[in-house]
């Protein structure tokens, strides 16, 4: 949850601070998100009628934690919703919230819209016409997404909001129609769980979310420089210029992609789109949480796409390969606008990975196997994963806190011709800064071998294996396909762990004659 009420009452002591430098103030006044249309520059809270340009840079330098801008594309809040922090604001104030809920106004934003979320599109039209309020929640975008994914599936034509949508999929004599009126304005309604969707579908990146760049960037090395750097030792790297032969950089835009691809379905998301539908929605869509193209069988179902590029030469030992047809999902093409990603999470199966950058660019978070993100909670089975409902509510929210860690993640930008290997067990969040197209592969070299041999093998490996129909018997299949391509290899590789795990170890010679705790020689016979 964004903490709105922390950001407003930051804003309330930096203005009675000001106050009292100046003397032209001898009353708190009320501070509230603008609720006009907002078109360029940073956001604006108005005190009063206005506020101005100068009081916000005056705030950014007073606390650089702040000083949030909104996209130039940025709408204003569709129906006047407030952070709650402007409540405490408002003396006198009633929220119009708990009014029209009348007793469910006991039960959380969150807990109101997970019931409405049991409702069809007609109820929920029904019930809107009940209050104020229940207009309010009965219009929250998400619940009319989830309606048109789940009743119309991938064949929707993305209409300015998904209620429009709905409406024009349900009843195509509405289809010429963009419901995309201001709608209803309530007065006084707060709620920071409303207001936060709204909030983190508008922001600008913030500069100083951008500025960290400590990953190691390599160009031209050989591929044992890669192995003996990085992948033996597990850790990231940034290559330049591998995929410079690669046909894919110079033809994959937007008109070749959707002339290639026609009316093939793509998988976003829960459901299949055609790609032209799917740009027709990522130009017009202002989410939170964007609906992202990532299909694992591109390749089958437009081979001249899985023909346009080829492996880059430090990926190409992939033991899962000898699996055939029945190797789990490995590449995926990824499409998705800016504000679109991924959250944290690990990469399935214990594989390690590559990701390449044909348009576009992204931003890197990487955290090592043994430090787990800020407001990630994975359950002790690793099934399950709980984080921030938006990448830029992590951000918001918890990325400030890692600039005292210790181990700081590894960040980057990726841009296009770039390609990020990321080792397994890496925690990892990536975010589109702008429209973007890339390549991801997950892979098995002898490097990772063992790691992904003891993750097929844990009891619970059949609630954790992904990408695959037959999770049971995966790790049966996989361990007698490498037995019979390449005999020997596990019990080699094994006696070798063991051998550099003894190493690692076995005492020196200082510390087997040394009493540690007098710290003078001993002496056996």
């Amino acid at each position: 949850m964004l903490r709105c009420r922390t950001l407003l009452a930051k804003n309330s002591s930096r203005r009675k601070k000001k106050k009292n430098n100046t003397g032209k103030s001898k009353s708190r006044r009320k501070i509230s998100i603008r609720e006009g249309s907002v078109s360029n520059g940073p956001t604006e809270l108005e005190e009063s009628s206005e506020y101005t340009r100068e009081d916000q840079e005056e705030e950014e330098d007073d606390d650089p934690e702040l000083g949030f801008s909104l996209k130039s594309s940025a709408l204003s809040q569709t129906h006047g919703v407030q952070p709650l922090g402007n409540l405490f604001l408002s003396p006198g104030a009633v929220n119009s919230r708990n009014t029209g809920l009348g007793n469910l106004q006991t039960l959380t934003d969150e807990l109101v819209l997970e019931i409405l979320g049991l409702l069809g599109g007609s109820h929920l039209g029904v019930l809107s016409a009940v209050s104020k309020s229940f207009y309010i929640f009965c219009s929250h975008e998400p619940l009319w997404r989830n309606i048109v994914l789940e009743t119309v599936g991938g064949g929707f034509l993305y209409n300015g909001s998904w209620k429009s949508t709905y409406v024009s999929a349900k009843y195509p004599a509405f289809g010429a129609v963009r419901i995309r009126s201001p709608g209803l304005r309530v007065r006084d309604f707060y709620s920071d769980y409303l207001f936060q969707s709204w909030l983190c579908a508008n922001l600008e990146m913030k500069p100083e979310w951008l500025e960290r760049d400590n990953i190691v960037r390599k160009r031209g090395i050989s591929v044992e420089e890669f192995i003996n750097g990085f992948e033996e030792p597990n850790k990231p790297v940034l290559l330049e210029g591998c995929m410079d032969n690669w046909a894919a950089l110079e033809k994959w835009n937007r008109d070749y992609l959707v002339d290639l691809c026609g009316d093939v379905r793509l998988a976003v998301g829960p459901v299949e789109m055609k790609l032209e539908d799917y740009f027709c929605y990522s130009d017009q869509t202002r989410e939170e949480r964007p609906l992202y193209l990532f299909d694992p069988k591109f390749a089958e179902k437009v081979p001249v796409l899985g023909s346009e590029y080829e492996v880059p030469v430090y990926f190409r030992e992939d033991l899962f390969s000898v699996l055939g047809n029945e190797r789990p999902d490995y590449r995926w093409i990824i499409i998705g606008p800016g504000g679109s990603g991924s959250s944290f999470h690990i990469d399935p199966n214990s594989t390690s990975a590559w990701n390449a950058v044909i348009k576009g660019s992204k931003k890197w978070v990487l955290f090592p196997p043994d430090v787990v993100p800020p407001g990630v909670h994975p359950s002790p089975d690793g099934a399950e994963v709980a984080c921030p409902v938006s990448i830029i509510e992590w951000f918001m929210n918890f990325y400030g806190a890692t600039k005292s860690w210790k181990k700081r993640p590894i960040e980057c930008i990726c841009k296009a011709g770039e390609v990020i290997f990321v080792p397994n067990g890496w925690w990892h969040l990536v975010i589109n800064l702008e429209e973007s197209i890339a390549i991801t592969q997950n892979y098995v070299s002898r490097r990772n071998l063992l790691n992904v041999w003891d993750f097929l093998k844990k009891p619970n490996a059949s609630t954790l294996i992904s990408g695959t129909r037959d999770r049971v018997n995966l790790y049966d299949k996989f361990r007698n396909a490498i037995e019979a391509s390449f005999p020997g290899t596990i019990e080699q590789l094994t006696r070798t762990a063991e051998e550099t795990a003894a190493l690692q170890k076995k005492p020196s010679f200082w510390d087997s004659v040394t009493d540690s705790k007098a710290g003078a020689f001993k002496f056996s016979f």
